[in-house]
């Protein structure tokens, strides 16, 4: 099992020996802080560890520790979240309400996902080359690791191609001094990934068991695949719903994963080993800590509630009109979204504590006056995410990437666009099935259904402007709610939004669209002065 909290505690017990031994008296040239390759001859079991780094990337690249990284670039640019201007806070230097503007810059700090994916690129770049170069000698599976992280490699540049859609692909480690990349073209890189998974997946395992728990096995390496093909209209131009649907029905037949009966323990806190869970980001408190999601999101009074040892720094919230397309009977609603009064752990109430709400009780309301200013009782909050009682700074929860219900959605999204909506109907009732479970007709939903336009009233909603411009004309605009339902504080809202045409075209809040450009980020301004041989996207 690759588990970044074994191998982080194991790196940790190594440099706490380190120290030990470097504070005596006697010294010598001895290195006890590192493991010289020649000195290092590693067996099967090692393995894991070798290539632990490359995997540990993509803590960073999610950004749920409060950075700009992936997360909050699909959520808080789109229609479901927000992170407003709080009494606490959240104003800092305006990059927060320019993520929900769309009116970010090359210089925000959406450029950190460019060199969090890169990072993710430059370890696997290593660790392939310390492997081919003998460096780090395999006796048996060389093939089947290389694979392995050629897939790694390209789930990084799925992140790449989706935001910034033009960068370069560099594949070598040992480059020369001064060495500056070309730019490639989107097309290039959603070739480049394409081919990479495809060239690696015969060699990799189709164990789903829990010693690939965070692992690329085969149906890791599939999903990245289905999503490329799911997104490939936007990517390139030309939709590729066939080959989505294969690459799903591939994971789906295997039998290897099984839908949760229940929403809510895909996200508790021990949720490693769910039978859902596809491919996930494995963190913890202590050996692989940045998943701060509670402390962006609950108010400070909430520490009370989970009996957090620090207060929360209440930030990111709900868009109230995402919040008002859901049915009220549905569970997700109420499991996904803190909401209504708030209570201490031990069931008494929890009391305001800044400006008209000082001593009165807390009682969030599915209002957002706009995302210039708020009240600490302004918006449901983010919940989907068990908070531990006691929890630190960090939680312990992994964060699913890929788990079934994704891949269900994205063969029933292909099925619905290329007319077969009544098969796609049946996988969406299947998973609307747990979210009412006492009530199976309101679980079923029916192709035309599908079709329908969406729930969401799009239009301004906040105290300077109002505006009306509604969902009735999304195309399959139920089904686009479906999503929003489902996977609400995953990173997945911007690129749904692109897909059904509403990103840069609808309002919500406090935006408005600022132009078809936004569709993708700008290349950071560090990078460019750095490399002459790129061009920055258009519009920026």
């Amino acid at each position: 099992m690759l588990n970044y909290k074994k191998i982080n505690r194991k790196v940790t017990i190594i440099f706490s020996v380190a120290i030990v031994m470097c504070s005596c008296t006697k010294l010598d040239d001895k290195n006890y802080t590192q493991i010289n390759s020649e000195q290092f001859t590693p067996v099967s079991s090692d393995l894991v560890s070798l290539i632990g780094p490359a995997y540990g990337a993509w803590r960073n690249v999610l950004g749920y520790n409060g950075s700009s990284g992936f997360f909050r670039t699909e959520e808080a640019t789109a229609d479901e979240v927000v992170i407003p201007a709080r009494p606490t806070g959240w104003v800092d230097d305006g990059s927060y309400r320019r993520l929900h503007e769309h009116k970010w810059t090359n210089t925000d700090g959406t450029g950190e996902n460019w060199s969090n994916a890169y990072v993710g690129v430059t370890n696997c770049n290593r660790v392939i080359f310390q492997i081919e170069s003998g460096k780090i000698p395999i006796a048996s599976g060389k093939e089947n690791i290389l694979a392995e992280l050629r897939a790694l490699r390209a789930s990084f540049y799925y992140v790449l191609c989706d935001l910034y859609g033009n960068v370069p692909i560099v594949t070598k480690f040992d480059v020369a001094a001064g060495f500056l990349a070309e730019q490639n073209t989107r097309q290039q890189v959603y070739d480049f990934i394409i081919k990479e998974l495809t060239d690696a997946l015969p060699l990799l395992s189709d164990d789903a068991s829990q010693l690939y728990y965070g692992r690329f096995n085969k149906w890791a390496a599939q999903a990245v695949l289905a999503k490329m093909y799911l997104n490939a209209g936007v990517y390139t131009g030309t939709a590729q719903w066939a080959k989505c649907i294969q690459a799903c029905n591939t994971i789906i037949d295997s039998k290897k994963y099984t839908l949760s009966p229940t929403q809510r323990s895909i996200f508790a806190t021990d949720n490693s080993g769910n039978a859902e869970i596809i491919f996930a980001v494995p963190y913890d408190a202590i050996y692989a800590p940045g998943f701060n999601l509670h402390m962006e999101t609950l108010n400070p009074e909430n520490q009370k509630t989970y009996n957090l040892q620090s207060s929360a720094w209440g930030g990111i919230a709900a868009v109230p009109q995402y919040i008002n397309t859901y049915d009220p009977e549905d569970l997700r609603l109420k499991e996904n979204w803190i909401q209504g009064q708030q209570y201490t752990s031990s069931g008494e109430l929890l009391i305001g504590s800044f400006g008209p709400n000082n001593g009165k009780p807390l009682v969030y309301i599915n209002v957002i006056p706009g995302v210039d200013s708020t009240e600490e009782n302004h918006g449901y909050r983010l919940g989907k995410f068990e908070y531990k009682l006691g929890a630190t700074n960090n939680l312990s929860n992994d964060v699913p990437l890929f788990r079934l219900t994704d891949v269900m959605m994205m063969k029933a999204e292909s099925l619905l666009r290329t007319n077969m909506g009544d098969d796609a109907a049946v996988l969406v009732s299947a998973i609307r099935l747990r979210s009412f479970p006492t009530n199976a007709a309101k679980a079923t939903v029916t192709a035309a259904q599908l079709q329908a336009g969406s729930a969401y009233d799009y239009g301004r909603r906040d105290y300077k402007v109002t505006s009306h411009e509604g969902g009735a004309d999304v195309v399959f605009g139920r089904f686009f709610d479906e999503l929003g339902w489902e996977f609400n504080q995953e990173p997945h809202r911007r690129q749904d939004m692109l897909r059904f045409g509403i990103f840069t075209k609808k309002s919500w809040l406090s935006h408005a669209p600022t132009g078809d450009y936004r569709n993708l980020m700008p290349i950071p301004a560090g990078v460019l002065a750095t490399n002459p041989k790129l061009k920055q996207n258009a519009g920026y």
